[in-house]
């Protein structure tokens, strides 16, 4: 598995790290293009970064969730950082898959512009009028979409999930759904689109919203 470590400061581990997972067809490199470890040590945040790229072909064969469990996560936890997971669209789908199966090993999620599986499913999410109301009956092993919906319908309160959506966004319309089940304060809408100037702009209001403190940053 590609990773690229970026840490808070040379020399020591930050107590807190988060695992970033790529948009299909980029990489982990674009993560750093992009200024994302950039926004991090110019906030001064004590936050270690992992921009990670697994293999495509676990997600075929329902493995991904395992193989970022024991490659990337245990890690972590050994080294006692709180953990958080994060993912832009089919990286954010990875990561509510990985922390579906390990929620005990995740302190928090952050999605930008989530994959939520196809159509068929979140047409039925919408039928039932939002996953609050939705019913997930039996969910197979190697169904990742019913259980990523389950997760979020049944998640631990202690987990956050922090959603980011360009307006613009042409999958806009499922995000909402995903919106819809997490409270008001989660969930950051932007101008925008499926796009790296949005995902940017989101990362940056997500670091001022959940890791410097009230006022310190203007």
């Amino acid at each position: 598995m590609h990773t690229i470590f970026e840490p808070a400061r040379s020399g020591c581990f930050a107590p807190q790290r988060m695992l970033m997972l790529p948009a299909a067809y980029t990489a982990p490199d674009d993560f750093v293009r992009e200024g994302f470890a950039t926004a991090v040590r110019g906030r001064g945040i004590e936050l270690d970064l992992v921009f990670a790229e697994p293999g495509l072909q676990h997600l075929t064969d329902h493995s991904i969730a395992e193989r970022l469990h024991q490659e990337q996560i245990l890690p972590a936890r050994a080294l006692g950082c709180a953990l958080w997971l994060g993912g832009i669209s089919l990286g954010g789908f990875i990561a509510l898959r990985c922390a579906a199966q390990y929620p005990q090993d995740i302190a928090g999620l952050c999605l930008f512009a989530p994959y939520l599986g196809s159509h068929i499913m979140t047409g039925e999410i919408a039928r039932a009028h939002g996953a609050h109301h939705w019913e997930p009956g039996t969910a197979a092993e190697d169904d990742d979409e019913r259980l990523i919906w389950r997760f979020i319908k049944t998640r631990p309160s202690s987990m956050p999930i922090h959603l980011g959506v360009g307006r613009q966004d042409r999958f806009a319309d499922r995000h909402a759904l995903l919106a819809a089940a997490l409270p008001a304060a989660d969930v950051d809408w932007v101008s925008g689109g499926h796009d790296w100037p949005t995902w940017r702009r989101l990362w940056e209001n997500f670091l001022d919203h959940r890791f410097v403190p009230h006022g310190a940053h203007a």
